[in-house]
C-alpha cells in the first residue's frame, strides 16, 4: 500500500479565512483644508476584482492615489497585507509598492521609447536581470496581453486599445500581487472595452492576481466586478458595498440604484411628475 505524504490541514481542522490584501479604515481625503472623501472603509480580499465606482468628480481617483502611495490621507489608515502603509518610512513604503502594478488612465507610456523599452524600465530599475532575461520577460508579458510582435513600435503607432494593453503589460512586469487600474476602458469603443474587460478577467484567473479598478463604466462594472464600493459624489462617503450585480437588485439607496441603471429611476420619477 502506498503512503500519502501530501501536506495538508490536520484532521478536524478547517482552512483559515484569508486575510484582506488591502484594508482601508476611516480614511478622509482632500486638498488643502477641503475634505473630499469622508470615513472611507472597505476591504479587498485575495482574488477580488474590486470596483471603486461613482460618478465623475466623486473622488474615485483621489482615493486610488492613497492606495498606491501617491497621496497621504488626511485621516485614517491604509493597510497592505496588515501593514499600515502610511506609518512606514519611505524605504519600506517603496518596498511595499513593488507588489503593485498600476495602469494609469492614459496608459502613461513614454512616447520616446518603444513598447519593449517601456516595459523594460521597471525590470531595469528593480531587478538585476541581464538584458537578455529582461527582453524575454517583456516578450512574455506582451504575449499575455496579445501584443506579440509589437515590441519595436512606439506608443504613437498603437491604437488606443493597444496602448491600454501595453500599459497593462508594463503593470504586470514585476509580477505584482495587486493590479490597480484607473479608468482602464475610458476612451475605448464598446468592442475594445469588452475585449479589455475579458483580458482583465483572464489575467486574474490565470495569474491569481487581485485587481482594483476605478471606473464608472457600467459594462465593465457588471462584466468583471466581484466586489465594490459606491462613492456618493455629494456626501463623499461610501453608500453601498458588495457585488455590483447584487447591489443592482437589492440596494435600497436611490442614488446607487439610479447610477447602476443609467439614470432610469430618475427618468421614471421625472415622467411621473409631468402633468
Amino acid at each position: 500500500m502506498s503512503q500519502d505524504n501530501s501536506i495538508g490541514p490536520a484532521p478536524g481542522t478547517v482552512n483559515p479565512t484569508p486575510l484582506p490584501l488591502i484594508e482601508v479604515r476611516g480614511v478622509d481625503m482632500g486638498y488643502g483644508g477641503s475634505v473630499l472623501l469622508r470615513e472611507i472603509s472597505f476591504e479587498v480580499m485575495p482574488g477580488d476584482i474590486f470596483i471603486i465606482m461613482g460618478g465623475s468628480g466623486s473622488g474615485k481617483s483621489t482615493l486610488l492615489r492613497a492606495l498606491i502611495g501617491l497621496k497621504r490621507p488626511m485621516k485614517g489608515s491604509v493597510l497592505h497585507k496588515g501593514v499600515n502603509f502610511w506609518d512606514q518610512e519611505l524605504p519600506e513604503r517603496e518596498k511595499i509598492m513593488r507588489d503593485f502594478g498600476v495602469l494609469y488612465q492614459g496608459g502613461a507610456l513614454w512616447s520616446s521609447l518603444t513598447v519593449l523599452e517601456n516595459l523594460a524600465l521597471p525590470l531595469e530599475q528593480y531587478t538585476s536581470l541581464s538584458r537578455d532575461e529582461i527582453v524575454e520577460i517583456v516578450r512574455l508579458k506582451l504575449a499575455l496581453v496579445g501584443l506579440t510582435g509589437f515590441e519595436e513600435l512606439y506608443p504613437s503607432e498603437l491604437s488606443g486599445g493597444m496602448r491600454k494593453r501595453a500599459g497593462l503589460a508594463r503593470a504586470l512586469a514585476l509580477d505584482p500581487d495587486i493590479l490597480f487600474l484607473d479608468e482602464p476602458t475610458s476612451g475605448l469603443d464598446p468592442l475594445n472595452a469588452h475585449r479589455f474587460d475579458n483580458l482583465v478577467g483572464e489575467l486574474r484567473d490565470s495569474l491569481g492576481s487581485t485587481v482594483v479598478v476605478v471606473t464608472h463604466e457600467l459594462a465593465s462594472i457588471f462584466a468583471i466586478g466581484t466586489n465594490s464600493i459606491y462613492i456618493d459624489g455629494e456626501t463623499g462617503t461610501v453608500t453601498a458595498q458588495g457585488d455590483p450585480k447584487r447591489l443592482l437588485k437589492e440596494s435600497t439607496d436611490f442614488t446607487v440604484r439610479n447610477f447602476l441603471t443609467r439614470g432610469s429611476l430618475e427618468d421614471a420619477d421625472n415622467e411621473g411628475r409631468q402633468p
